[in-house]
C-alpha cells in the first residue's frame, strides 16, 4: 500500500483556510527547500507531530503547518501550474487530510504530505476534466523564438508549468523530493515502468524547452 494512508476527506467547518489560520509561508521559497525538517532528529519531530494531532492535539498541528506549509506551497505551485488560488487550495486540503489519515510511518513525515499533495492536485485536475473541461493550472502556450535575453535565465519552475500535469508531477517527486522510482509509483499507485516512461518525456520537454532559451 502506498505511503499515503486511508484519505476519507469529510468536509470540515473551519474559522479559515488553514494555512492562514495556523502558519506563515512564503510564495517565493524554492520548492526544494526542505529545510530543517530532512535532519533525522526532525524527522523524528515529525513522527512526533503526527502522533500528537492524532490525538487531537491542535498545538502539533499549528506546529506541523509551521514547518512544511512553506514547501508545500512551493511544490503546489509547481504542480498547479504557478497558480496561486490553486496551489492555495492544495495546501489547505492537504492539511486537511492529516486530520482524517492515519501516518503509518512507511515513508518519512514531509513525503507522506507530498504523496496527499499530489493525490489532492490529481483530483482536481481529474474534477475539472468531468465538469468543465478545465486543466489544473495551465498556462497559455509561450512562444520560445519570441523569448528575448531574459527568458533566456528562466528559471525551472517557469518551464516545469509548460509540462503535462502527469509529467510535471514525476519531475516534482523525483528531483525536486527525491523519491525511487518504487516510492513514485506507490504515490502514484501505477506501475514503475509507467514512471519511468513519464519520467523519460518529462526530461526530453524539458530539453527541448531549455534548447529553445539557449
Amino acid at each position: 500500500m502506498s505511503a499515503v494512508a486511508e484519505e476519507n476527506h469529510p468536509g470540515l467547518e473551519e474559522d479559515g483556510p488553514l494555512v492562514q489560520q495556523y502558519g506563515q509561508k512564503d510564495e517565493t521559497s524554492p520548492p526544494g527547500d526542505a529545510g530543517d525538517a530532512g535532519e533525522p532528529g526532525s524527522r523524528a519531530a515529525d513522527v512526533d507531530l503526527l502522533r500528537r494531532v492524532a490525538r487531537g492535539d491542535e498545538a502539533a498541528f499549528r506546529a506541523l503547518v509551521d514547518r512544511h506549509a512553506r514547501y508545500l506551497t512551493g511544490i503546489a505551485l509547481t504542480l498547479s501550474g504557478n497558480n496561486p488560488a490553486d496551489a492555495d487550495d492544495l495546501v489547505q486540503e492537504t492539511f486537511t487530510a492529516v486530520l482524517t489519515s492515519k501516518y503509518r510511518g512507511e515513508a518519512a513525515a514531509r513525503t507522506w504530505l507530498v504523496n496527499i499533495l499530489v493525490r489532492r492536485a490529481a483530483m482536481l485536475r481529474r474534477g475539472r476534466r468531468r465538469e468543465h473541461g478545465a486543466p489544473l493550472g495551465g498556462p497559455e502556450p509561450v512562444d520560445a523564438s519570441a523569448a528575448g535575453g531574459s527568458d533566456a535565465r528562466m528559471d525551472v519552475a517557469r518551464m516545469l508549468e509548460r509540462l503535462p500535469p502527469d509529467q510535471r508531477q514525476v519531475i516534482v517527486l523525483r528531483e525536486l523530493q527525491g523519491l525511487s522510482y518504487e516510492e513514485m509509483a506507490g504515490v502514484l499507485r501505477v506501475p514503475r515502468g509507467t514512471v519511468e516512461s513519464r519520467l523519460h518525456r518529462a526530461r526530453a520537454a524539458l530539453k527541448e524547452l531549455f534548447r529553445g532559451y539557449l
